[in-house]
């Protein structure tokens, strides 16, 4: 066996990563987890045809922040006959110690004149669809935005005050409700996905019960 810096071959097809190794990709970790939770300024947040989207601007400097040294390329760009212009670009971000690429792909509706085929400015069409490109790529591998644009993986788990708030009023109930709304909150059956639904519910009863 190597020492723990190595990547460990146990088979054809089994790998095993140890030591330093697995320290840098629990950092990996951490430091998408904590992008993927930094609440987006309203200032950045914009309004299109009912989406929320965020401004590149803001996107770029939270990559200089907490990936530096990111570089954007184009690898194609091409028309879709004279509806919209499809960019393939890759993202290449410097990560808790490695060098990491993603690809992404994104097109841009080509803007005519109403009521003719008239193109209004193509090359804002493609630097659109560029800037599309990017945006994704930003949100999709580094995480940034990810409350704007859905992407966030909430912690389930109540919080202190949540557990003491809902098992404050099923004591309220009986002790049989006491330990049972406790047992379903250690098996994570109520989380903060279901929370607000559990004590409305438990309080319905409890005034039932009054």
């Amino acid at each position: 066996m190597g020492n723990n810096n190595d990547l460990q071959v146990v088979s054809d097809n089994t790998i095993v990563v140890t030591g330093a190794i697995t320290k840098m990709l629990v950092k990996i970790t951490d430091t998408h987890e904590f992008v993927s939770l930094i609440p987006t300024p309203k200032a950045y947040i914009k309004k299109k045809m009912g989406l929320d989207y965020v401004e590149i601007g803001y996107m770029k400097r939270m990559a200089d922040v907490h990936f530096p040294g990111w570089t954007w390329e184009i690898i194609k760009g091409e028309a879709l006959g004279s509806e919209a212009y499809v960019v393939h670009g890759r993202l290449k971000w410097f990560d808790n110690g490695i060098w990491r690429t993603g690809d992404m792909v994104a097109a841009h509706r080509i803007q005519k004149k109403r009521g003719t085929s008239e193109f209004v400015d193509v090359g804002n069409d493609i630097k659109s669809a560029n800037t599309d490109t990017m945006k994704k790529a930003f949100n999709m591998y580094l995480n940034i935005a990810d409350d704007v644009y859905k992407n966030q993986a909430e912690d389930p788990e109540l919080s202190d005050k949540q557990t003491d708030d809902i098992l404050a009023i099923a004591i309220k109930i009986s002790s049989e409700k006491f330990d049972q709304i406790q047992e379903l909150i250690e098996n994570g059956t109520i989380n903060t996905m279901n929370y607000k639904g559990s004590l409305a519910k438990l309080r319905r009863q409890n005034n039932e019960k009054s």
